[in-house]
């Protein structure tokens, strides 16, 4: 009887080893996760729907989507028009000031991006609010003193409603949801940051509530700067 459970007990300690070994066997045959590929230049977008164009022809970059004219007044009064972001890197997104919760991680996340370029005078900031009635030049002054926002660099714009939501639409393709309505008379909500390049053409949109998506607009902004 003891020759029998000791038949057993070996075949149980193999039948463990067999399996152990196997494990270790599949472990190391699982294959490593390679490095994302990495990004050197960055693409154009021409459409709403963000199909992106790439490395266009000198002659087809003049066809470009460009972010089209505005005019607007930021948070000290002055009139902020496209021309003042001519030959600049800038992002750009749209916000409410009493907005509290979305709004308030877009702008945190902005900060982030202000905070990394506040030395560097290529790249500007511009925020423009889709609640003008309420949005007064005071109400961002005092919003911009409340984030430590320099005015200087960036810009929180408010307008004519029409204007502001005719540029969130057609020119920044801000607005998901007029996409899939073409309802003008909704409410405009939107989390995009979209970063522009020097020229005025769209070369990026980042989920602007998202660190890690500030970190990549972060990247793609250092592939512009090297673009000259």
């Amino acid at each position: 009887m003891w020759i029998r459970k000791l038949g057993i007990i070996v075949l149980l300690a193999g039948c463990l080893c067999s399996c152990k070994n196997q494990k270790t066997s599949e472990a190391s045959e699982k294959p490593i996760k390679l490095a994302e590929k990495k990004v050197t230049q960055l693409p154009f977008y021409n459409t709403a729907d963000f199909t992106p164009t790439w490395n266009p022809s000198q002659t087809d970059v003049k066809k470009i989507h460009k972010i089209s004219d505005f005019s607007f007044t930021n948070q000290l009064g002055n009139k902020i028009t496209n021309k003042d972001l001519n030959g600049y890197i800038y992002v750009a997104n749209f916000f409410f000031t009493t907005c509290p919760s979305i709004c308030v991680r877009l702008t945190n996340n902005m900060l982030t991006l202000q905070d990394v370029y506040q030395n560097d005078p290529d790249i500007k900031l511009i925020s423009h609010s889709v609640f003008p009635e309420y949005d007064s030049v005071e109400i961002l002054k005092k919003y911009g003193e409340r984030f430590k926002i320099n005015p200087e660099q960036w810009y929180l714009v408010t307008g004519e409603k029409d204007k502001i939501y005719k540029l969130a639409r057609d020119a920044y393709f801000a607005d998901d949801t007029y996409k899939q309505t073409h309802d003008k008379n909704a409410f405009i909500h939107t989390e995009n940051l979209v970063l522009v390049d020097k020229q005025g053409h769209i070369r990026g949109v980042y989920k602007g509530t998202l660190p890690e998506e500030v970190e990549r607009l972060q990247r793609h902004i250092e592939i512009l700067k090297k673009e000259g």
